[in-house]
């Protein structure tokens, strides 16, 4: 009993460090991403112009998070030193390295063929993979129902987000570059997942170590990747001309540093299909948040999948009698 309150504290805590600090990088990311930035001059007639800039920098911008991540993890690791277990094969934490930062990408390149309101709710179904690929691929073996309580949770997100009057902007009804992009992402978050799984099973590491060594070579990838596609360099350029986008990128990784101490301790304890449904029902409280903060009225089909979400939640929390078993 004792343990199970210990267990049920610290999900409580992880759960709302995950939301907060989540919620604050969303603002930095959609103000550095969105943001507009202009230059302003006069021309030969002392007219007044305006440049604007936009920002085109993913890959920097998932790299300098990876290195703030993995300089977090490595200064907790000073200061609350653990012994490090070697057993943990580096290809596993490669692995879960190269997945992670090709879920990343395919996601961000996805934006270029469909809108943004269509890449979140496909990566709302993010549970599903990591669901199914734990059970292929990291060994995991969950109750029917467990199935089941997830397909409510992703089907009540969808139905919440999904857009009232959303149109296609493509005639065809054939997939496309970009619903192309999001499956392999789906499915590199499925992979994230399931190796996670196996290191978690077969070493148990603990949060900090899983962080430290996954930003690690996160970092490693994706700055060969920066470097040889020549981003870093029009970045470099970018940032002579907005100096202050150093500032932004200090304040999203810092937030997004505080963020993955809470989400590999929760991936540590309860495993990555755990983390997968509360960052997808993260989504969903912080829209339903500001609905209910400025007035906005729900939709039908909006109630559906509120009431869906919470009724998958309950009835997972209630079903919830202890840890998996491994196959």
């Amino acid at each position: 009993m004792k343990s199970d309150t210990h267990n049920n504290q610290n999900f409580i805590i992880y759960t709302i460090g995950i939301f907060a600090s989540y919620f604050y990088f969303g603002i930095l990311q959609e103000k550095i991403t969105r943001g507009k930035y202009e230059v302003e001059a006069i021309d030969e007639q002392g007219n007044k112009t305006v440049t604007v800039h936009h920002f085109t920098f993913a890959l920097t911008f998932v790299c300098s998070q990876c290195i703030i991540n993995y300089i977090t993890a490595k200064i907790a690791l000073l200061i609350w030193p653990q012994n490090e277990n070697s057993k943990t094969l580096r290809l596993h934490y490669a692995s879960v390295s190269v997945t992670y930062v090709l879920a990343m990408i395919a996601s961000n390149m996805a934006l270029q063929w469909v809108p943004y309101p269509t890449q979140v709710i496909a990566k709302s179904a993010k549970p599903i993979p990591v669901l199914i690929l734990g059970v292929l691929v990291g060994r995991k073996s969950y109750a029917l129902r467990k199935y089941l309580f997830v397909f409510i949770i992703v089907l009540g997100v969808v139905l919440f987000m999904l857009k009232e009057n959303t149109k296609s902007t493509v005639e065809s009804s054939e997939i496309g570059v970009g619903e192309l992009l999001l499956i392999l992402s789906l499915i590199m978050d499925g992979l994230v997942g399931a190796i996670q799984e196996r290191i978690r099973a077969e070493t148990k590491p603990s949060g900090l170590q899983m962080m430290l060594q996954q930003n690690g070579w996160s970092s490693i990838f994706v700055i060969i990747i920066v470097v040889l596609s020549g981003e870093i360099f029009n970045f470099i350029e970018f940032a002579k001309i907005f100096p202050q986008i150093y500032f932004y990128f200090l304040a999203v990784g810092a937030a997004s540093a505080i963020g993955q101490l809470f989400l590999f301790s929760m991936v540590s304890e309860f495993g990555p299909l755990v983390l997968s449904i509360v960052t997808t029902t993260r989504k969903f409280f912080t829209v339903l948040g500001s609905v209910i903060l400025f007035g906005n009225v729900l939709t039908s089909r909006q109630w559906v999948g509120t009431v869906l979400v919470f009724f998958g939640l309950f009835l997972d929390a209630f079903y919830a009698k202890g840890p998996s078993k491994k196959k």
